[in-house]
């Protein structure tokens, strides 16, 4: 047998990507450190300012769910597993929102979400991609999502997706970002999502 038989089939598991499923990404250590899309790891590292953003509008919607108790917030650290097109497609929304009612124990349980949230929050990265945004949205649109908040911090401004994406509203400065439907009297003032303290540095002594 030729030297060239042997080493090809090396060379095309090489150069083809592990593919992974939804169940394994449970088993691996770091495996809440990644989305699984068509079968292969994504980081999905925030920056610093992004996570103190994505913290506060889930602080927002907390308070606001202690007045008014329709359903739980979740963190980054939720999964979602709910998706037609793909069954293995996981997706971590940095904050996310679903309804009482619709929760069901078992969700509890160690595992993916297998239902859609009623809000998904994505907050932009410096490092993230538009192409990559793009195609998380085309993947929450096809779950029916109904309410999505991509705040992009660097625009000071929130783009709002309701009724699967097929309604759209781009709020600046000066605006408010509301529950509509799915979040009945919830307001949050971009003033308050995007202070105008600047950070600065920390003087030497």
């Amino acid at each position: 047998m030729s030297t060239a038989t042997l080493t090809a089939p090396l060379e095309s598991r090489l150069s083809t990507p592990r593919k992974f499923t939804a169940d394994e990404l449970l088993t691996m250590p770091d495996g809440d450190q990644y989305e699984l899309v068509d079968g292969e790891l994504r980081e999905t590292a925030m920056s610093l300012e992004s996570s103190h953003i994505a913290i506060v509008v889930a602080y927002r919607l907390c308070s606001f769910l202690e007045a008014h108790p329709l359903g739980r917030v979740f963190g980054e650290a939720a999964t979602y597993r709910c998706f037609p097109d793909d069954a293995d497609q996981v997706r971590k929304p940095d904050v996310s929102f679903i309804r009482h009612g619709r929760i069901t124990p078992d969700q509890f349980e160690h595992g993916h979400c297998t239902i859609a949230p009623d809000l998904a929050v994505e907050v932009m990265s410096p490092n993230d991609l538009y192409q990559e945004l793009m195609r998380k949205l085309e993947d929450y649109f096809s779950a029916g999502i109904p309410l999505i908040w991509v705040v992009e911090p660097s625009a000071r401004m929130v783009t709002v997706y309701e009724d699967a994406g097929r309604r759209t509203q781009l709020l600046r400065m000066g605006q408010e970002l509301t529950g509509g439907d799915v979040l009945p009297g919830f307001v949050l003032p971009l003033a308050q999502l995007f202070p105008e303290t600047p950070v600065t540095a920390a003087s030497s002594v």
